[in-house]
């Protein structure tokens, strides 16, 4: 099989506009933080309908700067999906806080609020609710379950997702948002954290560029003293302007993007739904408007002869890629070591954790190539199709 009969997992979908937009910052000098960044950054506040809205390198540094920025003291609880990349759990702790990992939800995948409620202590000071493929997480659910404390959405996956008529991000909690290609809208890598809170967005400035009182935009401005303080050790984090070109671009064709990729759901849930062996996702019951953002499948290694792993084996062999997200965070040596956990503390993540499969879900992702994906998952369960034998 050639390289380009393989069908990629991922496809960042980059048009003309993104390329002359990047074209247009190498040519202006501008490819540190600038103007770029600065449109960026505006454009999340217009939609959002927020004060601040700070780009940053990643979502990872995004969260890590959020959460510094909150200024908790080491040993208090931060609660989030272990069904998560493992960069959330990470900056909880190299700020020297504590991690407490929730279970999900069996249908949609999504955190349990009654899971949050069980293991809520008085040192619980923000819990980071995943909005997991693209769907929403219950926040009205998770907010009555503890109450008080500080919800943080992780929106990694969210661009363009809605709860109860709400965009993510535009409510009143910070939102973490993610551009990595992989993602809905791309900036190759980058962040963007969104806030109503003025004092939280003044401690991220600083923290996300070395702790000093200007950036590059601002010491080089025209009228601009060239002179800088530290205020307090900060990280370097800044987005450049050579990632915000790809943005702004990228988020012109956001409701686009969206759609397609719903309409490729849309097909690939009328595909499986005479394949028993493959669940197909389920979606909340309340009101949400879902970004797609990951197509994941369960697959149902009881009715087969092979596991999930040998399952994604089989799948590249036939020409198509897949993805894994993700492996539960809990049990990664470091958390189990940590913590002592153990299977069994998490029985919905580790059970889907076995079976979950990322079908190529992208707005280039042809039809023709689609039902390629389609079939080859067909052909993988009938070749490993366990024979169970019938009594009567």
């Amino acid at each position: 099989m050639s390289e380009q009969d393989f069908i990629p997992f991922c496809r960042p979908t980059i048009e003309d506009e993104e390329i002359a937009s990047v074209v247009e910052s190498l040519k202006s000098g501008w490819i540190t933080t600038g103007p770029k960044v600065q449109a960026f950054e505006k454009v999340f506040r217009d939609r959002l309908g927020v004060p601040h809205a700070l780009a940053l390198n990643s979502g990872t540094a995004g969260l890590h700067v959020l959460l510094a920025a909150m200024q908790l003291q080491p040993g208090d609880e931060v609660m989030s999906t272990s069904l998560t990349w493992p960069s959330t759990f990470n900056d909880v702790e190299l700020l020297g806080l504590k991690s407490v990992f929730v279970d999900v939800l069996p249908g949609t995948l999504l955190m349990d609020p009654a899971d949050v409620k069980r293991k809520l202590t008085k040192r619980t000071k923000a819990i980071i609710p995943v909005h997991y493929a693209g769907a929403p997480a219950d926040l009205d659910a998770i907010a009555a379950a503890a109450p008080g404390v500080t919800v943080i959405d992780d929106a990694a996956h969210a661009v363009g997702t809605f709860y109860k008529g709400v965009e993510i991000g535009a409510g009143k909690t910070p939102a973490v948002f993610s551009f990595h290609p992989i993602k809905n809208i791309t900036t190759g890598e980058g962040g963007i954290v969104t806030t109503h809170d003025d004092e939280i967005a003044a401690r991220m400035k600083l923290l996300r560029f070395h702790g000093v009182n200007k950036d590059s935009a601002a010491r080089y401005a025209k009228t601009a003293s060239p002179r800088y303080e530290v205020i307090q050790p900060g990280w370097k984090y800044n987005m450049l302007d050579l990632q915000a070109a790809l943005g702004i671009e990228q988020m012109k064709k956001l409701e686009r993007f969206n759609g397609a990729r719903a309409e490729l759901a849309a097909r690939y849930h009328e595909a499986f739904r005479d394949v028993p062996e493959i669940a197909v996702p389920a979606v909340p019951a309340y009101d949400h408007v879902h970004a797609w953002h990951l197509y994941i499948v369960q697959v149902d290694i009881e009715r087969l002869t092979i596991d999930r792993d040998a399952f994604m084996a089989e799948m590249g062999k036939l020409g198509v890629g897949v993805g894994l997200h993700f492996t539960a965070v809990h049990l990664h040596k470091y958390y189990r070591e940590k913590y002592g956990m153990k299977i069994g503390d998490l029985p919905v993540t580790e059970r889907v954790c076995e079976r979950i499969v990322s079908l190529p879900l992208y707005p280039r992702l042809t039809r023709a190539e689609q039902d390629r994906v389609i079939a080859a998952v067909k052909k993988v369960v009938h070749d490993h199709r366990r024979n169970v034998a019938r009594v009567g």
